[in-house]
């Protein structure tokens, strides 16, 4: 029941503003993560997901997303940006 409370929280989240560009982290084996809405400082807005990054990382593909590690190689964060659909 908890596992499909935190899909839909993620599918609502991202429907809010779903060509947004996204980010989450969590700590290693964590069992919730943090997701993102990236913006500028004053429009960026952020939730805690009950789902280890691992499920997040396959939520976020479900959603039409692409994920993966920043360029840099200090930050352990995942960025997420929308596919275009063609």
């Amino acid at each position: 029941m908890a596992k499909e409370k935190s899909e839909e929280t993620v599918k609502a989240f991202i429907s809010e503003d779903p060509n947004s560009r996204y980010t989450f982290d969590s700590e290693r084996d964590a069992q919730q993560s943090e997701l993102c809405r990236e913006g500028d400082k004053l429009s960026r807005k952020c939730i805690m997901i009950q789902m280890h990054s691992t499920r997040l990382f396959q939520a976020m593909q479900e959603q039409g997303f692409f994920c993966a590690l920043p360029m840099d190689p200090s930050r352990t964060h995942m960025d997420c940006k929308r596919i275009p659909k063609s």
